[in-house]
């Protein structure tokens, strides 16, 4: 089940999205997440706004490790709550992020993983 923790500004972390794997639409989305922090990536999840239960981990057998990238594909147009989880288990999540017909690039620091991570323990 979701829990209600939130990071607060999505200023703080406008770094990273993604979405369950899907037919490509013409409205969907690609993002690719550059680690640029110390600690590697090794869950990823999502689930739309207002659904209780978290998706999928999006990176299944994958690690986003210091200076690797990953990209998401074909992400469907909605809002969505994401929840990140590093090498320690620390987690940081992230709500009401919308999402349509991007491609973008967006890189996560050590600055917005503990920024984030201590607003999402609070």
């Amino acid at each position: 089940m979701k829990g209600s923790i939130t990071c607060g500004a999505l200023a703080l972390l406008g770094i990273f999205v993604c979405a369950t794997p899907a037919v490509a639409g013409k409205n969907d989305s690609d993002i690719t997440l550059k680690n640029k922090s110390r600690w590697a990536i090794h869950e990823l999840y999502l689930s739309s706004t207002g659904d209780r239960e978290w998706g999928d981990d999006q990176l299944g057998r994958h690690t986003i490790n210091t200076g690797d990238s990953f990209t998401l594909t074909g992400i469907p147009c909605d809002k969505y709550d994401v929840r990140l989880v590093d090498e320690d288990g620390d987690e940081c999540v992230v709500e009401n992020v919308a999402i349509c017909a991007d491609s973008e690039s967006w890189k996560i620091t050590d600055h917005d993983l503990l920024g984030c991570q201590a607003a999402t323990e609070q």
